[in-house]
């Protein structure tokens, strides 16, 4: 063992976890090959809100760097960060293309929804809320989210159109785009079940060679080169700030702390718990300077110029090959900086290349819907408007809300009025009053 080794062996505790350097080198390799995804997906995403493709390819691959580097290296755990799916979506469909607002101001937002993350994190508050909201509303919520990628998946695929007469329909299944996007699902779903670890991201390589090769998109003009230009996003959130004094982005700011805070503790909790990192009181070592890290991580990526930075749960592919410290995480974090090099390969990944890995991921937040008590109505009807509301109103902030104002109700309905936190009932009477006066 050479000196480096050394010294990374004792800075992360190796021996004492029973891992290696090359095991964590291997498991931080393989989550990147998971998640790597997301550096090609979430420029296309909030470049439809009108954003920089180039800028927030750099913007994101710099947000994951960052907030990972510093869940390896500070909270020393085997989980990554990025922009997180589902709050990419968010951002640009709900609250830029919905709701008509600046993608400047929106990323302001996504600032100090960052520092309210890190004041919870900081202060305890963090158990409080999360103990206030029900298990079964947390599902839904993931669920619905799912729901609601997998729909913007199959628009822009153009699987699912525009229709006068019924609002959507059945779109031309013959377009050679289309066809190219029901290639890319079948790809993946196929790596998927044959276990294929990063099988999204190998996915979308094939489904973009398959457009090279069809014809459906042309050859880059090099394969590695310079980063973009980071100045078209670049602190543009922040001179924004002044525009957030309203009820309307209130909202706005609470939907993304919302999402970002119950997405981050279910993953910490399943990644942690598959590593072995929980003790036997449940407590997670480390857990409040992974939420820090998180918060620190959404904070710098709103001054980059990106969504929300989150915890993904693709970081348990490099618990299962073997990761159990933050070496893990630093060395996908290099790799993140590495991708900020072939941003080239942007010009093949199309919409009709991101659109399968928008699908299949919505496929996999799905499964929550199997945790919902269905013989429940006071869990099942609040869950069932969460999740179909969502891709229905194109709005994940809807959907929350609905759900938040109707459990505490039915619950009241039921006679269990004390089974709900008063939190509960404040959001209740808050969205209520946002959908009466100000929606």
């Amino acid at each position: 063992m050479t000196t480096l080794e050394q010294k990374a062996s004792g800075y992360f505790g190796l021996e004492e976890k029973g891992s290696s350097v090359r095991t964590e080198a291997v498991a931080g390799a393989t989550t990147f090959l998971a998640m790597a995804y997301i550096v090609f997906v979430n420029p296309d995403i909030l470049g439809q809100a009108g954003m920089d493709e180039g800028a927030v390819f750099v913007a994101t691959a710099l947000a994951a760097a960052i907030g990972t580097l510093i869940m390896g290296l500070w909270a020393n755990l085997p989980i990554a960060q990025a922009p997180g799916m589902g709050l990419n979506a968010f951002f640009a469909f709900t609250v830029v293309l919905g709701m008509g607002i600046p993608w400047e101001t929106a990323l302001a937002a996504t600032f100090v929804s960052g520092i309210i993350f890190l004041v919870l994190a900081l202060t305890g508050l963090r158990r409080v809320i999360i103990d206030a909201i029900p298990m079964q509303m947390k599902y839904a919520v993931g669920a619905g989210i799912g729901l609601f990628i997998a729909f913007i998946g199959l628009k822009n695929a153009g699987i699912v159109v525009g229709d006068e007469a019924n609002l959507v329909g059945l779109g031309d299944l013959g377009d050679g785009g289309t066809l190219l996007s029901i290639f890319g699902v079948v790809v993946i779903s196929a790596l998927l079940l044959r276990g294929i670890k990063g099988a999204v991201f190998y996915g979308m390589l094939i489904t973009a060679v398959a457009g090279l090769v069809a014809g459906l998109s042309d050859l880059p003009g090099a394969v590695v080169s310079l980063p973009p230009s980071l100045a078209p996003t670049f602190g543009e959130g922040l001179a924004a700030l002044p525009n957030l004094l309203s009820v309307e982005m209130l909202v706005v700011i609470f939907t993304m702390l919302f999402v970002d805070f119950f997405d981050t503790a279910g993953t910490i909790i399943a990644v942690t718990s598959q590593a072995g990192l929980v003790d036997e009181d449940g407590k997670l070592p480390g857990g409040d300077r992974a939420l820090i890290s998180d918060g620190v991580a959404t904070v710098g990526g709103g001054v980059l110029g990106t969504s929300t930075t989150t915890s993904y749960i693709e970081s348990s592919a490099g618990v299962g090959a073997g990761g159990k410290t933050g070496m893990t995480s630093v060395v996908t974090a290099g790799f993140f900086l590495l991708a900020l090099f072939f941003s080239p390969l942007l010009a093949v990944v199309t919409a009709n290349v991101t659109a399968p890995a928008l699908i299949v991921v919505g496929v996999m937040m799905a499964k929550g819907l199997g945790s919902v008590d269905w013989g429940d109505y006071a869990y099942a009807i609040p869950a069932f408007i969460v999740v179909v509301t969502m891709p229905l109103t194109f709005s994940i902030a809807t959907g929350i809300a609905l759900g938040l104002i109707l459990f505490p109700l039915f619950k009241v309905f039921q006679g269990k009025a004390s089974e709900v936190h008063p939190i509960m009932y404040a959001l209740m009477v808050v969205f209520a009053a946002y959908f009466i006066w100000l929606a």
